[in-house]
């Protein structure tokens, strides 16, 4: 897509490569076709403009509905750049809106291009791993596409020169692909939660964050909200018995 590549080639990935000075490790995992899900920690909000500009291909993320809808100037802007770059709207309420946006990912995948999802559903209060949503799973496993695990680390921003927010030397860590061919086009839950915890696991190898088993939305808005998550602290997600399932035509 020429305006993509026209943002990241002319904006982003300057910025990124030698203002920031960003390292990526890892590119040989990155597929040269077809499709396939990165899968990302999420600790700042300049992750959604480190990654992609690393990366060796074009990227889709999939962008909160809302934000294809502004009525405000501001917010018109951000919806024209979203669409001119080919994000993808995700309705994230359930029913036959979710669908269509499952659906649009998964169109994107057929295309042979790669997707990128956090799976933690919202950036980390506190720089901790948090357990990660299903979704990423259940789009892995009904378009059977590997799996990239995707570790980001110091895009946290700073304050640089004249007070101007800034990015100092972040790493893109990308893992080996992970497949699980054995659970395509499975739905069961049980599975959903198995592939997730691997890759929420394969994640944490990258980053060496600590793992919180709990989802990061409770500790940044609801009951866990400025509480002791010291129990829910443990060595990393996965490790589980992988689960059986019939073999599904």
């Amino acid at each position: 897509m020429f305006t993509y590549q026209f943002f990241k080639q002319v904006i982003f990935r300057p910025l990124v490569k030698w203002g920031f000075r960003a390292r990526v490790q890892g590119l040989d995992n990155v597929p040269t076709s077809d499709g396939a899900i990165l899968v990302s920690n999420h600790i700042a909000t300049m992750d959604s403009i480190v990654v992609p500009a690393m990366m060796p291909r074009e990227v889709t993320f999939p962008a909160k509905a809302e934000l294809f809808q502004g009525k405000s100037v501001g917010a018109k802007i951000v919806a024209w750049f979203l669409k001119a770059v080919g994000m993808v709207p995700m309705e994230r309420g359930g029913g036959r809106a979710s669908i269509e946006s499952l659906k649009a990912i998964s169109d994107v995948l057929a295309k042979g291009n790669l997707v990128a999802i956090y799976p933690e559903g919202t950036r980390s209060p506190d720089g901790r791993l948090y357990r990660g949503h299903t979704g990423m799973a259940r789009m892995a496993l009904r378009n059977d596409v590997p799996v990239l695990p995707v570790g980001v680390i110091g895009t946290e921003t700073v304050r640089g020169l004249f007070g101007i927010p800034w990015v100092r030397r972040p790493l893109v860590i990308i893992g080996e692909p992970m497949r699980f061919p054995q659970y395509a086009g499975s739905n069961e839950i049980k599975v959903q939660r198995y592939v997730t915890d691997e890759v929420m696991a394969a994640i944490q190898q990258l980053t060496g964050q600590a793992y919180v088993d709990v989802y990061g939305a409770r500790v940044k808005h609801g009951n866990l909200k400025d509480a002791d998550l010291s129990e829910y602290e443990i060595g990393s997600p996965g490790g589980g018995v992988p689960p059986e399932v019939e073999e599904v035509q």
